[in-house]
């Protein structure tokens, strides 16, 4: 995995985007074009729906033009990630608040289709924020300077609609919120395009999970998991039981419920089921991450191997060992190879 720090986009931004870019390509080409959105649908949701991202599309989609070499017009389109190409990803998450608010999470997923790269950036030019990178300037989960956290887990119920991939609106909402009311609150007026677990905590110790899906109400819970399925609500049980996301949902739980201290969850989070070694599907744990809003830090943790990042630290980067694991039959979209640069080529598994 590889950490950078710049405020605004710029060289970094663009090494990266040389390494991904035609892996992410492929990805976002996997679907007719016909189906695709336009540029000018993809600049029109931007400017109703995100409109302080915005500047920082346009910006991106220079650098990506003159990093990589793409049209102006393909650029636009991929990195807004509006009608985004479908893709799964597995992951569990918690939120605690005592002694302290910590949001705990596991990202399960291909390590071939993983960018591995932490972002520290202030596109805003008001609030630093720092996370887990996808997309190229989406988030998996991130913190940002004012002490809101948050992550996602793949909301168990297949399909897509119209909206933004999530990655994108987890960005929107750490530069945009300072604290839970005003995520949750954002959340509820940007269209997603597939269903997903929200878990927010701040530094008040405040918690909300929410469940977004494409064309619905967002569903607001109190409780502290989230694994595969909507809430605490199993719709489709076989692919439930295939990533064991009850039996994960159902152990965190009565951690929290019983008291569990800190690192009594975060051990659970480093043995099965709660660290998934389905790698051969395209699911494997990839890391744990622990977000500190009071602190302003994440711990990336595996069995034996810990890394902590905070706004101000330099570049670096750590090696993780995991199985390597081939693109799970019954996905379609093709495979990426390795990558020019520093970064290994990042590409979505397409599954629907």
């Amino acid at each position: 995995m590889h950490a950078y720090r710049e405020a605004t986009p710029g060289p970094r931004w663009q090494a990266l985007a040389r390494a991904t870019w035609p892996a992410y390509a492929r990805w976002f080409q996997a679907r007719p074009a016909s189906d695709q959105p336009t540029y000018a649908e993809c600049r029109d949701a931007l400017r109703r729906h995100l409109p302080a991202l915005l500047p920082t599309w346009e910006h991106l989609t220079e650098l990506a033009v003159a990093a990589t070499g793409t049209t102006h017009e393909d650029a636009g389109r991929l990195l807004s990630l509006w009608r985004p190409t479908p893709f799964v990803t597995g992951c569990s998450q918690v939120a605690l608040t005592d002694p302290e608010p910590v949001l705990l999470r596991s990202y399960d997923y291909d390590p071939a289709l993983f960018e591995g790269v932490v972002a520290s950036t202030n596109y805003s030019g008001t609030r630093r924020v720092m996370g887990t990178s996808d997309c190229l300037w989406g988030l998996l989960d991130g913190i940002n300077e004012d002490g809101l956290a948050v992550s996602l887990t793949f909301g168990g119920r297949p399909g897509s609609g119209v909206g933004f991939g999530i990655p994108l609106v987890l960005r929107a909402l750490l530069e945009e919120c300072g604290d839970v009311a005003e995520a949750v609150a954002r959340v509820r007026t940007l269209p997603v395009a597939q269903a997903y677990n929200l878990t927010f905590v701040d530094a008040a110790g405040t918690v909300a999970t929410v469940f977004v899906a494409p064309g619905e109400e967002v569903i607001t819970s109190r409780q502290r998991v989230a694994t595969n399925h909507r809430l605490d609500v199993v719709e489709y049980p076989a692919d439930a039981a295939r990533l064991r996301s009850r039996e994960r949902h159902d152990l965190l739980t009565r951690l929290v419920n019983e008291g569990a201290t800190r690192r009594e969850v975060v051990g659970a989070f480093l043995r099965e089921p709660v660290r998934s070694s389905l790698f051969s599907a395209g699911f494997g744990s990839l890391s744990m991450a622990e977000f500190l809003p009071k602190e302003g830090s994440v711990t990336y943790r595996w069995p034996g191997q810990t890394w902590t990042r905070r706004f101000e630290d330099p570049d670096a980067s750590i090696t993780v060992e995991v199985p390597s694991a081939e693109v799970p039959s019954g996905c379609r979209g093709p495979r990426p190879g390795n990558g020019s640069s520093r970064h290994r080529s990042a590409g979505r598994n397409g599954r629907t």
